[in-house]
């Protein structure tokens, strides 16, 4: 595994899964691994589980961390190439990359969705330029369309919490007063190609997900009659797709409550957080003891442990 920007990446799913799962019996079981090896952390946006997770995580394998923020602390990057740099950008991804490659011995970046071009947050402009230039392995703590971190974590959790073998795992769209990116939601649906479970996705009109991340997957607009039987819940907003960046409704009729969790076989809730209360999930959902929403944040550092460690045993 040269970089880690997607759950394609990993060389065996499972076996990163299993890895992850062991390490949490005994997280510093490899703490010489990282001896005198540097982590770079770069934030384009903000951050408080996956920073603090990942922090841990290399601090469990021995690895030093050094974090900057971007909106404040650096120079804005440019990202094209051949441009006239004449405007308020004053340095290049080129030699950022470069040289924060002589400075670290591997480089985890969060850069979120535009939410404004559609083409351009695809092409994943930071992440695949720092993969380009940087000369040292490029790990996503969340980019544009994808939060592998997170699904891997989510997958660690479920793998924990599932009572048989085959469970029934509900990825249902929920309300938001903000337009927010689909790597969650990308992420997450690509992770459950790899696990054992009957999966589907519930969301209303006009919200369904890039179709070629869903291609295959059972997609309905009914939120009551998928979560029929649902042994995991996971609620996530995510703004339009097909408008791309634009926010269609604004009503609490997708909110996840006690009343609809009912309809569940005692169904696990999951969400990635931070969650707004009372308007993607009642209070009565987060509070119940089926809520994993806090074991899947303490998995995050294990998810995050697993992928530094092989990239660390690559060399």
């Amino acid at each position: 595994m040269k970089h880690f920007i997607t759950l394609a990446d990993l060389p065996d799913f499972k076996e990163t899964l299993s890895s992850a799962i062991e390490l949490k019996k005994d997280a510093t079981k490899f703490d010489s691994i990282g001896k005198g090896k540097t982590l770079g952390m770069l934030f384009f946006n903000p951050s408080l589980r996956t920073r603090l997770s990942t922090q841990k995580a290399a601090q469990n394998l021995g690895v030093h961390t050094m974090v900057m923020n971007f909106s404040n602390e650096a120079w804005a990057l440019e990202f094209e190439d051949g441009t006239r740099m004449s405007g308020l950008r004053s340095e290049h991804v080129k030699e950022a990359a470069a040289v924060v490659s002589q400075y670290c011995d591997m480089v985890a970046i969060r850069a979120f969705a535009s939410l404004t071009d559609k083409e351009k947050d695809e092409a994943e402009i930071v992440l695949k330029n720092f993969a380009k230039y940087a000369s040292v392995p490029i790990i996503n703590m969340e980019s544009a369309t994808a939060h592998p971190l997170q699904g891997l974590a989510d997958a660690i959790t479920i793998t924990e919490h599932q009572t048989i073998h085959r469970p029934k795992v509900v990825l249902t769209w929920a309300p938001h007063p903000k337009a927010l990116p689909h790597a969650v939601g990308n992420s997450f649906t690509k992770m459950m190609n790899y696990m054992e479970a009957d999966f589907i996705i519930a969301h209303p009109e006009g919200y369904a997900l890039n179709p070629e991340i869903t291609k295959g997957i059972k997609c309905v607009t009914n939120q009551e009659e998928a979560l029929k039987g649902a042994d995991f819940v996971y609620a996530k907003n995510w703004c339009s797709y097909e408008q791309y960046g634009q926010i269609l409704r604004t009503d609490d009729e997708w909110m996840l409550t006690q009343e609809k969790m009912e309809l569940t076989n005692n169904g696990k809730f999951m969400h990635c957080l931070p969650i707004r209360r009372n308007i993607v999930a009642a209070d009565g959902v987060l509070d119940s003891p089926n809520s994993l929403v806090i074991k899947q944040s303490e998995n995050r550092t294990y998810a995050a442990q697993a992928v530094l460690k092989q990239l660390l045993e690559n060399g």
